[in-house]
């Protein structure tokens, strides 16, 4: 009896193996589904996407298959039928169709995380709306007269710590989690500050693991961090609404007091958690990566260091030691913008974007099924494909001689707008001039006050996110300043 049920079973197997095997085929034929493979029952192909990523060149898995099937292709990650683009054109189209085909969509790992009121995750109206205010907070004007202070001031703060041998890559992390927090709730950098980071740690650790939520897992892990990290915010959440509606002469020049007096507001306490908990993820490991892997590049491009530091020394000479940075010497960084148009060219912390199909698209000869998702890869968008052979080397004189490249990047493009490294359409990063004031501010006081070496080799890595190895580990030096070394 036992051996009966034990053929029975593998026959059902089989026969369940070639019945998937059958509509998957059949579909291609039927819809015009771009060329791939699906893998594996239930997992699909997203080991082999995790290992790609996990090296120091991610590009095979897809550059395998672009090879084999073209540059649209068919594939299943993350638990869903998948549609990868390493097509500049296609990822357009996907990008600017943004409410019209196709909305945002990430795999449950991260879309639990964040909550369902994070920015990343909206749609329609309320998605318009919190965008449009984000953009408004984050603006030049807002920078030039509220933020740039403590812009300079906060890492100035870090960087005075430094001494000896440091973790640049963790050194990052904090001046970019200090500096966000001080933007959303007006917190200085503290004990309460450190232990939220520690916690956001973990949180991110999550974003791409398998959503299993034991206690001994990574995503567990982070789901019990996630935990935390809401209870936190929801504490200050609730302190600072009662203090806005009691004490409307001493109201705070932060995103909590814009959400506050957002006209037609009404936002609940759970809705403001779920988007301060994105904004923090999205203003702390993506700037704190470029800045980490510019000095990175730099370091390992000798002529490129000794012309950021001619720049950024002009601009000291003109002060004394202890002056702050104003508008005007921001502007007055050609050859740094170049170094962060460069650096996010190379290595952009986001490999790509999710979005998935609201009706049948049909583009390129293809269908794309309603219900499917697309993988809009950075790949294509940032690099064109007449240089691709040099993707990966590190020349930010390419950028020289291009008009407004510190402006929108949907426009500021050498490449025909391929090159779009903070998105585009209605998902173009609200906060995209704040971080490039931040790089630039942190690259002026690192090469002004110190000089460095590597202490290790590093290497880098692209899953979950883009960062070094080993934290990228520098011995440090302070420099005298100039009239002391006469």
């Amino acid at each position: 009896m036992a051996i009966f049920l034990l053929y029975l079973f593998l026959f059902l197997c089989s026969c369940t193996f070639l019945y998937l095997f059958f509509l998957r085929f059949t579909l291609h034929r039927r819809l015009s589904l771009p060329p791939g493979t699906f893998g594996l029952p239930i997992l699909g192909e997203t080991l082999q996407l995790i290992s790609a990523y996990k090296t120091e060149n991610p590009e095979p898995f897809i550059d395998d298959r672009v090879n084999r099937y073209g540059t649209l292709f068919s594939t299943h990650i993350f638990g869903e039928r998948t549609v990868f683009s390493a097509d500049p054109e296609v990822n357009r189209f996907v990008l600017q169709n943004e409410g019209r085909l196709f909305e945002s969509s990430y795999p449950s790992s991260i879309s639990n995380l964040l909550g369902k009121h994070s920015l990343l995750l909206m749609k329609g109206n309320l998605h318009k709306r919190m965008h449009s205010l984000t953009m408004r907070f984050a603006n030049s004007p807002i920078i030039r007269n509220d933020l740039l202070v403590d812009i300079d001031r906060l890492i100035r703060l870090n960087l005075d710590s430094w001494s000896n041998r440091v973790f640049l890559q963790d050194q990052a992390k904090k001046i970019t989690f200090s500096l966000t927090v001080k933007q959303l709730m007006s917190y200085d950098p503290g004990e309460w500050t450190e232990n939220l980071r520690k916690e956001y740690l973990l949180v991110i650790d999550g974003f791409f693991g398998l959503p299993l939520p034991f206690f001994f897992t990574t995503y567990g892990r982070a789901i019990k961090a996630r935990t935390k990290v809401a209870e936190a915010l929801r504490l200050i959440v609730r302190k600072r609404r009662k203090e806005f509606e009691e004490n409307i002469n001493n109201r705070k020049k932060d995103m909590l007091n814009a959400l506050f007096i957002e006209e037609g507001g009404g936002f609940s306490d759970e809705e403001i958690v779920d988007f301060l908990v994105a904004l923090l993820v999205a203003g702390y490991e993506t700037t704190s990566t470029i800045m980490t892997l510019a000095v990175k590049f730099l370091t390992e491009t000798p002529l490129a260091l000794a012309q950021l530091k001619e720049e950024q020394e002009g601009i000291r000479a003109k002060k004394n030691e202890t002056e702050s940075l104003e508008w005007n010497d921001y502007k007055s960084m050609p050859f740094t913008q170049c170094v962060i148009n460069e650096t996010l060219r190379v290595a952009n912390i986001i490999s790509g974007v999710f979005r998935r199909a609201t009706t049948d698209v049909n583009i390129k000869g293809f269908t794309i099924p309603k219900g499917w998702k697309v993988f809009a890869s950075f790949r294509a968008v940032h690099l064109d494909k007449d240089y691709y052979k040099e993707a990966r080397t590190f020349n930010p004189w390419r950028w020289q001689n291009k008009n407004d490249i510190s402006e929108a990047p949907s426009t500021a493009s050498s490449q025909g707008n391929t090159y779009t490294p903070f998105g585009g359409g209605p998902r173009l990063c609200p906060g995209y001039e704040l971080a490039r004031v931040e790089i630039s501010v942190f690259l002026h006081y690192l090469v002004t006050k110190y000089s460095w070496e590597p202490a290790e080799k590093d290497k880098l890595v692209f899953f979950p996110t883009t960062r070094t190895r080993k934290n990228y580990p520098i011995n440090v030096h302070r420099r005298k300043p100039e009239h002391d070394e006469l």
